[in-house]
């Protein structure tokens, strides 16, 4: 079983474990005001599970979802793009979509969780680990990457079951428009459903507001339009 890589640099934002995948997983959980509501997992960017992607999940809880995010590095945050890289190529995608299916498994047996299902959010190297857990994990109802990062080869995604809203921007030069056709197409002929994504007039990470790549209105209208579909599916 591959080690988790070693926390480094600034500690990754915790306040829960949960058995998952044969070790002991920690995350970030964040209960809406009425203390229930449907289950929601958050999948971190290539910087680990930082100051963002709890604003996040404290956003969605906010809006009522019972919100976890999973710590998908051991507790180390990236503070370069050299360190994310690398902190991202040590985790392999499919001892990823095992932690997060633990997730999935620990979110659905909370008692406070009242869907049946859960929906994935997640952003970057998150927006394509939405996809693959997706594509391995019926429970999953409701998929929203947000310009999600494909490492590898295309998920086998005969297997999805899950509706796709994914946000992408028009001048993000990770994530090709002629592969995100492509992505498209494979994952309509494998699985019948047709994504919806969106393009927005911006680059990558357009969400993060604690980038320079923020563009406040294509991330308003994501979030927005994300809230609106997370609650048609999971309510």
């Amino acid at each position: 079983m591959p080690e988790a890589p070693k926390p480094t640099g600034s500690p990754a934002r915790q306040n829960i474990t949960f058995p998952s995948a044969g070790t002991t997983a920690h995350g970030y959980l964040a209960l809406p005001p009425s203390g229930q509501g449907p289950g929601l997992i958050v999948i971190q960017e290539w910087w680990g599970l930082d100051h963002h992607i709890a604003d996040v999940t404290d956003r969605l809880a906010r809006e009522g979802f019972v919100a976890l995010a999973p710590d998908l590095y051991g507790g180390s945050v990236a503070h370069n793009a050299d360190e994310a890289y690398r902190m991202m190529r040590e985790l392999p995608v499919g001892r990823g979509v095992e932690l997060l299916s633990g997730a999935v498994d620990h979110l659905l047996g909370r008692p406070e969780v009242t869907s049946a299902t859960v929906g994935a959010v997640g952003f970057c190297m998150g927006g394509g680990f939405v996809l693959y857990l997706a594509a391995a994990d019926s429970r999953v109802s409701a998929a929203v990457p947000f310009y999600g990062v494909i490492q590898g080869e295309l998920p086998d995604f005969s297997g999805l079951r899950a509706d796709i809203l994914g946000h992408f921007g028009e001048n993000d030069n990770t994530i090709p428009l002629d592969g995100l056709e492509r992505l498209r197409r494979v994952m309509r002929e494998e699985s019948g459903v047709e994504p919806d994504f969106r393009l927005y007039p911006a680059g990558h990470a357009f969400f993060n507001d604690e980038r320079p790549s923020y563009h406040a209105e294509s991330a308003a209208s994501a979030w927005q339009s994300t809230l609106g579909f997370l609650h048609q599916r999971l309510d």
